[in-house]
């Protein structure tokens, strides 16, 4: 597993940061042996959080055109109807999945095919299970039109914690299913907007791996 690379700088000088204060504690300031421990057993619990927030697992790239795979790690937490009203225009099915903080918060292509619109939009910073979450929060929009002509449209969406948005993709650009396209900062949410006559392949409340597990399989 290796380190995504949003994180690295962080990383760095958080170990820089903690270092120094550990090395002040233990020889500039004069403590007691318990508070030193402290001090330090806290620093390696905060640093180990942080770094296993942006682990970056590998996964076996799926292949598959007839299904739409999961965009991120999380926990389904919507499975409804709802007006696509941005792009599409349309009645779509719309399935939301929350990233808490201790999620792999890599977004992937939930299918192949090209990106046919993106577009950046600031917003509030609502906990990111709120309902409005999806049309007033921090957020990017993004549709990919699979070779079967179906366009998909998916949200990365900030929560409260997550007010760092990162997009690796432009209008134009191939997307491969599985292959990363996006990060969120601690705890957000992935909206995808799929077809009415789609199969529905998750449950609410059920766990997802981004590529991994198939939320849904477009209708043959």
């Amino acid at each position: 597993m290796t380190i995504h690379k949003e994180g690295r700088s962080l990383l760095f000088w958080m170990l820089i940061v903690l270092a120094g204060i550990n090395f002040a504690i233990n020889y500039l300031i004069p403590l007691e042996e318990l508070v030193i421990n402290l001090v330090l057993i806290g620093s390696i619990i905060l640093y180990l959080t942080v770094l296993q927030f942006f682990r970056n697992p590998a996964i076996p790239i799926p292949n598959d055109p007839e299904l739409i795979y999961a965009p991120a790690d999380g926990k389904v937490v919507v499975i409804e109807k709802t007006m696509e009203e941005e792009y599409l225009k349309e009645d779509r099915i719309q399935i939301s999945i929350f990233m808490s903080p201790i999620n792999v918060h890599v977004n992937r292509s939930p299918i192949n095919g090209i990106l046919k619109y993106f577009k950046y939009h600031p917003g509030k910073y609502l906990v990111a299970w709120h309902p409005k979450s999806s049309t007033e929060n921090e957020r990017t929009s993004l549709v990919i039109e699979h070779p079967n002509g179906i366009q998909l449209m998916m949200r990365q969406i900030a929560g409260a914690m997550a007010r760092r948005i990162k997009w690796y993709v432009k209008e134009g650009d191939p997307m491969a299913q599985g292959i990363e396209f996006g990060f969120i900062k601690f705890g957000s949410r992935v909206d995808v907007f799929v077809p009415l006559d789609a199969e529905i392949l998750v449950d609410i409340d059920q766990k997802t791996k981004g590529g991994i597990t198939p939320i849904a399989k477009f209708k043959s």
